[in-house]
């Protein structure tokens, strides 16, 4: 089971995003989900569709040392001396895009929370906003079919020309369609790997399901549909979540 995105709304607010207007009451969209679930693609949708930025937590890091702004400094230490940087450092980081201009209609996050502390920490934070989470939008892709997608990675010997065995595969099994060479694939590409990899990923990011279905705010899209699909449940479900807020009001 893998988050992928988390609306809230702020009670009674009209603002009007440049996007679609169905929306016009949502402010903040986390999105959360492992490798392969197809994250970055649906970022991009909803970014266009909100009309509202796409904030990367790593973007966010390396915009603000790029800045030398003085928080950006500070995670720049800890990132220098091979450490994580704290939970109370990211949220400031936060604090300061949310304050810039085209942010001000809302803004789409994309890799926090990451733990369930983080999740905590995020809600303390819109709390002293006045806002909350208002439900939490899921992708849900069995850890298999992940294996299986990010598992079809393939490049080839002489240049590492990528392919992808189900979606981008070459037209002679096993040889590269560019310069001949044979394809191979890489440690971090293997079926085993994957697997490791995903177990230490999906422990936290099931946690942070979890918290969500405790208040009451988790919705569900299945992952496994095609990209319009998803995209389509994703909105269909903001869309409700704008239309209760709506009557509430």
């Amino acid at each position: 089971m893998l988050g992928r995105a988390l609306a809230w709304t702020r009670p009674g607010r009209r603002d009007w995003h440049d996007g679609d207007e169905r929306f016009a009451r949502m402010t903040l969209v986390v999105l959360l989900g492992a490798p392969g679930a197809g994250k970055g693609t649906q970022a991009a949708v909803l970014r266009d569709r909100l009309g509202i930025p796409h904030i990367a937590t790593g973007d966010l890091f390396r915009a603000a040392v790029r800045d030398a702004t003085p928080v950006g400094l500070e995670a720049r230490a800890y990132m220098d001396a091979g450490r994580l940087v704290p939970d109370g450092v990211t949220i400031r980081l936060l604090e300061e895009r949310l304050g810039r201009p085209d942010a001000a209609r809302g803004a789409l996050l994309d890799g926090f929370p990451r733990t369930v502390v983080q999740a905590k920490a995020l809600d303390a934070f819109l709390a002293g906003r006045g806002d909350r989470v208002a439900a939490a939008l899921l992708i849900d892709v069995p850890a298999e079919d992940l294996v299986e997608r990010l598992s079809g990675r393939w490049i080839c010997r002489a240049a590492g020309h990528p392919y992808h065995l189900p979606m981008n595969p070459p037209r002679v099994p096993g040889v590269c369609d560019i310069d001949g060479s044979a394809l191979i694939q890489r440690d971090d590409d293997k079926p085993e790997t994957i697997r490791a990899r995903l177990a230490s990923q999906l422990a936290d990011l099931n946690a942070v399901i979890e918290h969500y279905r405790s208040t009451g705010a988790l919705r569900t899209v299945d992952g496994r549909q095609s990209i319009g699909e998803v995209s389509a449940g994703l909105l269909g479900a903001i869309e409700a979540i704008d239309a209760g807020a709506a009557g509430r009001a």
